[in-house]
């Protein structure tokens, strides 16, 4: 009998094949989150540009109807560059004095907000009483309040007591709706700065309002241009406030003014429109650009105080 020769298995070195399939394997799986991870961030990229150009398209249509002399509701190039509508805007009834009046009614009005605030955040951040949290909770409630809910009882109230179509009547209105979240932002700013510098000036001989005047205010400077900023754009375009308590045409502001290109006039220009838009909000935009420097910084106080 011939011996059946059977073949031997080809040797292979240790941890060769046995370790390459699962190499792979490994790799697949490497491949495959990667792919996912690259489909989520193009999909993530994708929504931020469509919410990009929706705010985008708005405000390029403002930019390019107001040098457009036939302007529609269509965003497109001008056929041609054109001042007239700024021209036809830019007079005193038109523009100025609405302009003006919006001017005193939010200056005014962030002022006194911005002053009542300070005043009745400082106890509620410094003193501890049983009636803080009532209060603050009491505040919460205001600010969620819709202004059509109350303005029937104001409207009723400075009838009474003559404040009707008065400047200041409008003032202490947008102050006294302002205010509530004014106060809940000044609190939250004005916890954040030590009470050790207080108690330094006031082992001085400094009373309350003086450290708050000297030392609070000055370190919580970004608060309070917050606070600032905030008040006077909210109040800046109010249209349903000054439009209920203000009756005569002269005291009107521009976000009320603004309601005269629409039906009043027959056919919209939508030309005159977007070049009172732009002097409209570049009150707004200087005075962010004003204290924008106040909002970059922050609360640098953590060597103030030596433990």
């Amino acid at each position: 009998m011939t011996d059946t020769v059977v073949p031997r298995p080809a040797s292979r070195r240790p941890g060769t094949s046995r370790r390459t399939a699962p190499a792979s394997r490994r790799n697949r799986r490497r491949t495959a989150p990667a792919s996912r991870r690259n489909r989520r961030r193009t999909a993530a990229d994708a929504g931020l540009l469509v919410v990009a150009a929706a705010f985008v398209l708005p405000l390029a249509w403002v930019v390019l109807s107001a040098l457009d002399p036939h302007a529609s509701l269509r965003v497109k190039v001008p056929d041609g560059v054109t001042l007239d509508n700024f021209d036809a805007v830019l007079t005193p009834e038109i523009t100025f004095t609405p302009l003006l009046n919006s001017l005193v009614l939010c200056g005014g009005a962030t002022l006194l907000t911005v002053v009542c605030a300070a005043l009745a955040a400082y106890p509620l951040s410094r003193f501890r009483s049983r009636l803080n949290r009532p209060f603050l909770l009491t505040v919460l409630f205001a600010t969620s309040l819709p202004i059509t809910a109350i303005m029937v009882p104001v409207y009723a109230l400075f009838v009474r007591v003559n404040l009707i179509d008065t400047v200041q009547g409008t003032i202490f209105f947008f102050a006294a709706s302002q205010l509530p979240f004014a106060i809940w932002l000044m609190k939250n700013f004005m916890d954040g700065v030590p009470k050790e510098l207080e108690e330094a000036a006031w082992t001085d001989g400094a009373s309350s309002f003086q450290s708050l005047l000297r030392i609070v205010l000055p370190l919580m400077g970004p608060g309070v241009a917050v606070v600032t900023v905030f008040s006077f754009v909210m109040m800046w375009g109010n249209f349903f406030v000054p439009f209920m308590l203000l009756l005569s045409p002269d005291q009107m502001p521009a976000s009320v003014s603004i309601n005269d290109f629409f039906g009043n006039r027959g056919m919209v220009a939508y030309g005159q429109l977007a070049a009172f838009s732009i002097v409209y909000s570049t009150p707004v935009v200087l005075l962010y650009v004003l204290i924008s420097r106040r909002l970059g910084g922050g609360f640098a106080l953590g060597g103030a105080v030596k433990g």
